[in-house]
């Protein structure tokens, strides 16, 4: 069976290798394990708890997607690097690879502050910061001349702004879950943070300096994708497991949110900040009472009481 670049040849000088291609299908190949496995965890939770998996099973099935892309030598395109390597001209710019990261790295932003006591628009701007150091990171790659420098210190900035929210502003927010997610969110920022230090410094022998092979960036990059992919993801969410997810706030009060005990209807020990709803009341009350609408005095949720 012909491999992946002999099916799809690459169209630059300096571009990957049968066993760069090899190894990216390794990578593709526990991404895709681990989301099948984070979607069997899911849906083995209770309706209402799934928020942060779900987030991952976005996370994970985007790097599969993208992983296997790049194993088949798809999504690249020949840019005239700035530094000239022996007698290559060109190196592979893999922009499917930034795709990946323009949804995957918001997310997982979005995965770690939904645990503190930010305010929305707080997190919000952490993850348009994401967005701008990916996209930085692309435009730079694509960027012949020395300008492309220019968006990699850009893009640092927005790296910068990331770190003071994640080590400086969310430890110092009000955890509503208590200290064991206080705790778990500290040592995962620190975590992640540490990680995206370390793209930049990829990026710069590779798509900047092109020190680096195309092989070698893989990797670099792999290595770092899987950390941040499903090492931090299944971590992160085996802290989680035991926390009152009521406690976050993050219901939306509709039926398919409701969650309790095994086998409990909607409503049942439902947490703080959740409300349950039960259903419609039918019976006598005390006097006589004219059929109402509305919501219960006591929680009882949307339901009607009649004489």
């Amino acid at each position: 069976m012909a491999g992946s670049l002999d099916q799809n040849p690459p169209n630059a000088d300096r571009h990957i290798t049968s066993g760069g291609s090899d190894w990216l299908w390794a990578v593709f190949a526990v991404m895709a394990v681990s989301d099948l496995a984070m979607v069997f965890w899911t849906f083995s939770r209770p309706r209402g708890t799934r928020l942060f998996h779900q987030i991952a099973v976005i996370v994970l099935t985007t790097a599969t997607i993208a992983y296997f892309s790049m194993a088949s030598d798809l999504g690249a395109t020949p840019v005239r690097a700035e530094f000239s390597r022996g007698n290559t001209v060109n190196r592979q710019i893999w922009f499917v690879r930034y795709i990946q990261w323009f949804i995957t790295l918001p997310l997982l932003l979005l995965e770690l502050l939904l645990a503190t006591g930010l305010s929305l628009s707080d997190i919000f701007t952490t993850m348009f910061m994401g967005w701008v150091f990916v996209v930085c990171g692309l435009v730079g790659a694509l960027v012949v001349s020395t300008y492309k420098w220019g968006y990699f210190v850009l893009g640092c900035m927005a790296l910068f702004y990331i770190w003071y929210v994640l080590l400086g502003h969310g430890p110092r927010s009000t955890f509503a879950a208590g200290g064991v997610v206080r705790s778990g969110y500290v040592r995962s920022s620190a975590y992640l943070s540490f990680l995206l230090l370390l793209y930049p410094i990829a990026w710069g022998c590779s798509e900047g300096g092109n020190v680096i092979s195309p092989t070698g960036e893989m990797i670099w990059y792999g290595i770092l994708d899987l950390l941040a992919g499903p090492v931090f993801l299944f971590l992160f969410l085996w802290g989680l497991r035991s926390v009152d997810y009521g406690a976050f706030g993050l219901a939306s009060g509709k039926y398919t949110d409701g969650y309790g005990n095994a086998g409990a209807g909607y409503g049942n020990a439902a947490g703080p900040n959740m409300t349950g709803r039960g259903p419609a009341t039918t019976g006598a009350t005390t006097g006589t009472a004219a059929p109402a609408n509305g919501v219960g005095a006591t929680g009882a949720g949307v339901g009607q009481t009649a004489v």
